[in-house]
């Protein structure tokens, strides 16, 4: 059975971290864990606090080409839980509002002025598209 993209999204709705790959500018993959901050209501786009002043960001704007990737952990029964590979483009988003709209309180553990952090920036991933696979199935979705 091919999963639509709600379908995808109702296995990921507990998933919060996965791993962000950027390139670097000596053409090497980085990849560095990130927290969707529960922000799990998947509709393509994944959105992820950061500082501004990080190797991820001046990677981003030198090539906004990442991929990210979701585990989910396997069942009581042991079902295997869901791989997730997104392929997509990242752009930064520098809006307060937009920012209070992905707002989480636990946030404040790396952003201790919340929405005021100094050099607080959203980075936001627009999926193109989405490779899944859950040990019955497996496939892409395209965004």
């Amino acid at each position: 059975m091919t999963l639509t993209l709600p379908d995808l999204a109702k296995k990921m709705e507990k998933i919060d971290f996965c791993m962000m790959l950027t390139k670097s500018g000596e053409g090497a993959i980085a990849s560095r864990p990130m927290s969707n901050n529960g922000d799990v209501a998947y509709d393509g786009d994944s959105f992820f606090f950061s500082y501004e002043d990080t190797n991820k960001i001046r990677q981003i704007t030198a090539d906004p080409t990442v991929s990210l990737t979701f585990t989910a952990p396997p069942s009581f029964l042991g079902k295997p839980g869901i791989f997730v590979a997104v392929e997509g483009r990242a752009s930064l988003i520098a809006d307060r509002a937009v920012f209070e709209a992905h707002w989480v309180k636990d946030l404040d553990r790396w952003f201790p002025q919340g929405v005021d952090t100094p050099g607080i920036i959203l980075i936001k991933v627009h999926a193109d598209r989405v490779h899944y696979w859950d040990g019955e199935d497996n496939g892409t979705i395209r965004v």
